[in-house]
């Protein structure tokens, strides 16, 4: 897999990329991640991406033609499944969404910034838009990272644990059950009997049930859908 991330902040997005699980599945070649600063696609000396909104009112808005210069360079080299803009007033991001996402092969994505992009871009460039929830961030390049993360750790062969991410939470509309580790008794506080009971049945039967009971309790719409 290959994702292209456009923004006009790069540095911001050079820390989630360099560490832990995302590092590792690109030192792996199992996805390759490029960032590419827009202003490398501004039309004047100045490097300017944004201008005054037309009808007045408070911000800027990033100008259509540098995106459009750059998003048609990445486009003639290679074919790409997804042109995402990632914006507030998106699609929802879920568990469900990064399954599919992950299996697709090449992806753009667009930081929104400033007011947002010229709604022509939006229009004309892309095929889906994204948002990480209900509140407003200072550009779309951390909710970049988060969709990105989200979509990587489930390529095959990214996490060590194949099985992992099928447990997660929201995999199955559930929350994930409680898990515990060494050592089995702590300050009088003790790991459930069932876990150390070595019956892998009743291992899942229990985890099945604690699923249930914590997704009824912290998300009860889970279990409606």
């Amino acid at each position: 897999m290959r994702i292209d991330i456009i923004t006009c902040l790069p540095k911001l997005l050079e820390s989630p990329f360099s560490h832990s699980i995302l590092q590792r599945a690109q030192d792996k070649g199992l996805v390759e991640v490029v960032v590419h600063d827009l202003r490398a696609w501004a039309t004047n000396k100045q490097k300017q991406l944004d201008d005054y909104a037309y009808g007045g009112g408070a911000g800027m808005v990033m100008m259509i033609e540098p995106i459009d210069l750059c998003i048609s360079e990445l486009k003639s080299q290679r074919d790409y499944d997804e042109v995402i803009y990632m914006t507030p007033d998106g699609e929802r991001l879920n568990q469900g969404v990064a399954n599919q996402l992950s299996l697709k092969k090449n992806i753009i994505i667009l930081c929104g910034h400033y007011k947002g992009v010229d709604e022509r871009v939006r229009e004309a460039f892309i095929t889906r838009e994204m948002s990480i929830g209900d509140y407003v961030l200072s550009g779309g390049e951390l909710a970049a990272a988060v969709l990105s993360d989200a979509i990587i750790r489930l390529i095959p062969g990214v996490l060590s644990d194949e099985t992992s991410a099928l447990t997660d939470s929201f995999q199955d509309n559930l929350l994930a059950p409680p898990v515990y580790t060494r050592p089995a008794e702590y300050k009088g506080m003790k790991v459930p009997e069932v876990l150390l009971s070595g019956h892998q049945q009743k291992i899942e039967d229990w985890r099945t049930q604690q699923s249930i009971e914590r997704t009824r309790q912290r998300r009860p719409d889970l279990l409606d859908e």
